[in-house]
């Protein structure tokens, strides 16, 4: 099966690389801040808008939906500011963001901000008002996704088995392993909610981002105060990859699906292993059921992978 992250394209040639977990550098942030496609009018602002995690769960098709709206405007790289470059400051910051109209939404996305300790009081000290998203996605097919992405750059590393438990004898989950450690989404979002009320962070399902594109991109405008721009009729569904691909009404130009890296094959894993990973992340998903007031209904899926 496919991951949600992989649901929509950006512009061709736009990332080769994987771009989660792209070490973007200033001179590819400066292209991106000023591509063709931004207007010479205008001027750069900080972000109103963060779309904060999780890795492998759907953020790139989330923000290739998002951009497809006139009143949004996006970085396409990752800044990494929150995490790996704060010290550079946020005059840097903004000058990596495209210029917007008046009336228009800067947005970036970096999906390890879910995950760093210092990023919500960072957020918090720039702008307190931020809206963030997070695309959220069963935490197993999440963590299998991750494992396979770095397996596609690093074929030596050891199997997802062996990676995956402290003592398999035991059955002993290693959940200091990043692939692993993401997924636990009820310990890193009450570390934003000291900073965020709940009514500030919108939880997008990734699962849902591939069966229902426009039903969750209509809550996610709602949440961004946009009219509901992003329709049915931006989507169509792509038999060969598995998932829905972003069109442009206005014109007829080819759809704009996820690049190579998207999509993947996920390697076997013993079936025993989702079940004990299973077993092991339910009370987290249970727990962050009941913070966020939502239901995923991961545990509902006993026949996936």
């Amino acid at each position: 099966p496919l991951a949600p992250g992989e649901a929509i394209a950006a512009p061709s040639g736009a990332f080769e690389r994987d771009p989660q977990e792209s070490s973007t550098t200033d001179e590819e942030l400066s292209r991106a801040g000023g591509r063709s496609t931004t207007p010479d009018y205008g001027e750069r602002r900080l972000p109103q808008a963060l779309i904060i995690g999780v890795k492998k769960g759907g953020t790139r098709a989330l923000l290739e939906a998002i951009r497809a709206h006139p009143d949004v405007r996006a970085v396409g790289t990752e800044p990494h500011f929150f995490d790996r470059n704060y010290e550079k400051g946020l005059q840097w910051y903004r000058s990596v963001m495209p210029k917007t109209l008046e009336g228009q939404i800067t947005m970036e996305k970096t999906p390890s901000y879910f995950v760093t300790n210092e990023a919500p009081k960072r957020i918090h000290s720039m702008a307190k008002d931020t809206k963030l998203i997070v695309v959220v996605r069963n935490p197993v097919t999440r963590a299998i996704s991750d494992y396979t992405q770095t397996l596609s750059k690093k074929p030596e590393i050891p199997t997802f088995e062996v990676l995956a438990f402290k003592n398999r004898t035991l059955g002993l989950i290693d959940a200091s392993w990043s692939a692993i450690r993401i997924g636990i989404y009820a310990l890193h979002l009450e570390n934003w909610l000291q900073y965020f009320p709940l009514s500030q962070i919108l939880f997008v399902s990734g699962e849902r981002l591939i069966t229902d594109p426009a039903g969750e991109m209509a809550k996610v405008q709602d949440f961004l105060g946009l009219k509901r721009i992003v329709t049915e009729k931006h989507f169509y569904f792509n038999k060969t990859k598995g998932f829905p691909c972003l069109k442009k009404p206005e014109d007829s130009s080819a759809p704009r699906c996820l690049g190579k890296s998207k999509g993947r094959t996920h390697p076997k894993i013993d079936p025993d292993v989702i079940h004990r990973l299973r077993k092991f992340y339910k009370p987290f998903n249970v727990m962050f059921y009941q913070m966020t007031g939502q239901d995923f209904q991961w545990e509902q899926e006993e026949g996936d992978q």
